[in-house]
């Protein structure tokens, strides 16, 4: 995939970009958790059967899935900005129209366009990376990819104080608000990135994963009123399958696809986005059951006895911890590489739901599993955006991202699903009521417990990332645009522009071209005459280097697409003599 930049990025010194872009993370979040006080009410409040009022969360969770990876592209090709700025208009439409109903359908609308801004947090990790120095980045996109966990415990109190006090159409004016002051304050602090990708929007790719994952995340929120084993339930999978394999081979096809397959396929990106899927399980699992065991009545022998506002402000700090952890995170991983960082949350993880087995017969006991797993949570999902970005050219790390940022979706889903499965199938029936058990939440608690073990196995798997080597020189405009971009290479091409006599040469340009001809990047060597370029993809290559008083170079180079870097050093010939 070849990429243009129209400009070099403003890097503003302002310390506006990162907490305005944060905000925005935590908004969507805010949407995502905002009915879970009111969840065993909203039959009652829209007058209809349980399993259609699922409907309104299941509408919410299948548009932010379809919309992540579209929004990620489209930011790539038409600016992230304006797509930003775009998903948090369409959620504020959503909330109002939410805001104005209490019958089902105009509801599942509001709460559908409410989903599309599940693109803002890669759109929002994109423009950090097209904005920010290098020495800054790993604690931003730290910070912007715990905002959805800082904002859910945060919301969760805030959510349950409205709902219990005020009429429950305020939550959504509260969220139309929010929407409102974020996009004023994008508008306000955060400048467009010039980056591009080169290409077109993929519109069938785009319609082809939209269907593939309805069908996918269908079955899976509904399973447990269809049947597991019912002939709609398995016939959609099947359905799935049968599509996303067809527009795997399709984007494979394509100059310019929606998610580039070859990329996603490396070692590294293809094992962060499985443990993405684990982590984003193990998150959803402590929300869905502190809440409700908190909450039952004291007399079942187990229940807490809390107010539906203590019960949400004892879950808040596993949202306040993961938002602490985002400078621990940037420290570690500074020193040791996001690979070490997401294994130690995993270990965190792991033991938060390992004591929470035993920790569950009081109400400060729900308070340490909070702040324990929001630490390991926090870690984790502050590592998934920097193993990403290391092994993507810079074109595309908003699609990648965005892509990466579905895979947590898909985890939450089949989480919030297997959960409230066994949740029902262990609960106890007393007066047509159907209370949860002891025993499934232990075995929720266990169920978690298994997919981090899954996730720390995916995480051991990665491959270790190497830095490249780190220009010294600091030039302006698009030379320092170039050197910002060189420094952040991992894999791909790297080594040493030299001239005749083997010293180095500053300021050379290396353009690396693809097999057919086409530009794949570019950039300029360092003070020291080292150069870093990312590969798209593997293959064979041309690297072509030229400076000033020297006669220009072409060198053929192969890639083997994964983490390593090539090393390859381009001796220019001897000065030119003046006409």
């Amino acid at each position: 995939m070849t990429h243009t930049t129209t400009d070099q990025p403003a890097r503003r010194q302002s310390g506006a970009i990162v907490p305005v872009l944060a905000f925005a993370g935590i908004v969507v979040a805010v949407m995502q958790t905002l009915l879970v006080p009111v969840i065993k009410d909203l039959p009652t409040l829209l007058s209809t059967a349980p399993s259609n009022a699922t409907w309104v969360l299941t509408s919410t969770l299948l548009s932010g899935a379809v919309a992540t990876p579209i929004m990620g592209r489209l930011g790539d090709l038409f600016g992230k900005r304006r797509m930003l700025l775009t998903s948090l208009a369409v959620m504020v439409v959503g909330a109002l129209i939410s805001a104005l109903t209490s019958t089902l359908m105009p509801m599942i609308v509001g709460r559908t366009l409410q989903g599309f801004a599940m693109g803002a947090i890669p759109l929002g990790i994109g423009l950090m990376r097209d904005m920010l120095p290098r020495e800054k980045l790993g604690s931003a996109m730290a910070l912007m990819s715990s905002s959805i966990g800082v904002g859910g415990g945060l919301a969760l109190p805030a959510a349950a104080l409205i709902a219990q006090h005020t009429n429950w159409h305020a939550l959504f004016y509260g969220a139309a608000g929010l929407g409102v002051l974020s996009i004023a304050l994008t508008l306000l602090f955060v400048p467009e990135s010039p980056m591009r990708a080169e290409g077109t929007f993929d519109v069938l790719g785009a319609i082809g994963l939209s269907v593939g994952l309805v069908l996918f995340l269908l079955p899976i929120t509904k399973g447990s009123d269809w049947g597991w084993t019912s002939g709609t339930t398995l016939g959609l999978f099947a359905a799935s399958v049968v599509v996303l394999l067809l527009w795997g081979v399709m984007e494979l096809r394509l100059k310019a696809p929606l998610v580039d397959l070859r990329t996603t396929a490396r070692p590294a990106v293809l094992f962060t986005n499985l443990a993405s899927i684990m982590v984003g399980v193990s998150f959803y699992v402590v929300s869905l059951v502190l809440p409700q065991l908190l909450q039952l009545p004291k007399a079942t022998g187990y229940g807490l006895g809390q107010s539906m506002v203590t019960a949400g402000l004892l879950v808040a700090p596993l949202g306040l911890t993961m938002m602490f952890t985002a400078p621990v995170y940037a420290k570690l991983s500074a020193k040791y590489g996001p690979k070490v960082t997401l294994i130690l949350g995993m270990l965190i993880i792991a033991i938060g739901y390992g004591a929470g087995l035993g920790l569950m017969n009081a109400a400060w006991q729900s308070l340490v599993i909070a702040v324990v797993l929001g630490a390991g949570i926090g870690l984790a999902y502050s590592s998934l955006p920097a193993l990403i970005i290391g092994s993507v050219p810079a074109s595309e790390t908003g699609a990648a991202n965005g892509l990466n940022t579905l895979m947590r979706s898909i985890g939450t889903s089949v989480s919030s699903a297997v959960i409230g499965m066994v949740l029902a199938n262990t609960a106890n029936h007393v007066g047509g009521v159907a209370i949860p058990t002891m025993h499934g939440f232990r075995v929720s608690f266990l169920i978690a417990t298994g997919a981090v073990a899954v996730g720390l196995l995916m995480a051991l798997f990665l491959p270790r990332q190497r830095q490249a080597t780190k220009p010294q020189l600091r030039a302006s405009s698009e030379e320092e645009a170039a050197l910002e971009r060189a420094a952040e290479v991992l894999g791909g091409f790297r080594g040493l522009v030299l001239n005749a006599d083997g010293d180095p040469v500053a300021r050379a340009k290396v353009t690396l071209i693809d097999h057919r001809g086409r530009q794949a990047g570019a950039t300029l060597s360092a003070e020291d005459g080292s150069y870093a370029l990312a590969v798209p993809t593997e293959g064979a290559y041309v690297l072509a280097a030229k400076a000033a008083g020297h006669g220009p170079l072409a060198s053929s180079a192969t890639h083997s697409g994964d983490d390593r870097p090539v090393e390859v050093h381009l001796a220019l010939p001897g000065e030119t003599v003046p006409a």
